[in-house]
């Protein structure tokens, strides 16, 4: 297929040459048709190269399809090659300039704490006689007495405390008063009392300036009555009169029912112990066993 191509520019190139002036070549028939697109060229790229042990297989891996691969490669590293052979010492360098102090490393960890060695134990000597028994101490016993009990408002915190001294103690409590209950029924109403005795009546007013008399007619046939003059003025009211005495209260009603009990108030702290009383004395000690 080279050598035709080549062979062709050959031509082409030596009709160019000898028709300098031609404006077209008629040494070839028209171009023919487009042949078929060809498959398209593969590809293949390499995605990780990983170095394995000296002494393992190589290995290639194709991730990829087959035409476009994928590859992996593992790789050993080669072996360890001898150590070659000392070369001369060469001369001593000048000494160069002292460096600046690094900083301190880390710390390293504790190491574990070695075993605990067996303790060595020696022999138990025999006990010795028990020494007698020293007289008992008295023993005082406490007495305790109610002291003073209060009521503490509803809703408060109920409190013990213990005053006196031994052996005479005394309890003092404040217990919170319960929540007030539901009010009771209202009682019936009692009959009214007698009605008090009337007052005296207050004095009368004075009487008001009489109005103006009419004329007096002529005496002839009796006319039309005459209209009525205008009331006088009423006089000032008198003082109001002394309140008579009150009558007699009627009877009470009936007493509602009790309303519930509130809650128990929380139990009161627990009162501090009492004083230990004396030890007695310690017995003598008995000798020591051999």
């Amino acid at each position: 297929m080279n050598n035709n191509l080549q062979r062709a520019q050959a031509y082409i190139d030596c009709y160019n040459k000898n028709h300098p002036n031609s404006g077209c070549c008629c040494c070839f028939g028209p171009t023919g048709p487009t042949g078929p697109t060809g498959p398209a060229a593969a590809t293949i790229t390499v995605s990780t190269t990983t170095t394995s042990d000296p002494g393992s297989a190589a290995n290639v891996i194709n991730t990829g399809t087959s035409s476009n691969a994928i590859l992996e490669f593992t790789i050993p590293r080669g072996a360890t090659g001898p150590t070659g052979a000392t070369g001369p010492t060469g001369p001593t360098g000048p000494t160069g300039a002292t460096g600046p102090s690094g900083a301190t490393g880390v710390t390293g960890p504790t190491g574990p704490t070695g075993a605990t060695g067996a303790s060595g134990t020696g022999a138990t000597g025999p006990t010795g006689p028990t020494g007698p028994t020293g007289p008992t101490g008295a023993v005082t016993t406490p007495i305790l007495n109610i002291g003073t009990v209060s009521t503490g408002a509803p809703g408060s915190t109920a409190a013990a405390s213990i005053t006196g001294t031994s052996p005479n103690f005394f309890l003092n409590l404040t217990i919170p008063q319960g929540a007030t209950g539901p009010s009771g029924a209202t009682g019936a109403t009692g009959p009214a009392g007698a009605t008090g005795a009337t007052g005296p009546s207050g004095a009368a007013g004075a009487t008001g300036p009489t109005g103006p008399s009419g004329a007096t007619g002529a005496t002839g046939p009796a006319g039309a009555t005459g209209p009525t003059g205008p009331a006088g003025a009423t006089g000032p009211t008198g003082p109001a009169g002394a309140t008579g005495p009150t009558g007699p209260s009627g009877a009470t009603g009936a007493t509602g029912p009790a309303g519930a009990t509130g809650p128990t108030g929380p139990s009161g702290a627990t009162g501090a112990t009492g004083p230990t009383g004396p030890t007695g004395p310690t017995g003598p000690t008995g000798p020591t066993g051999p």
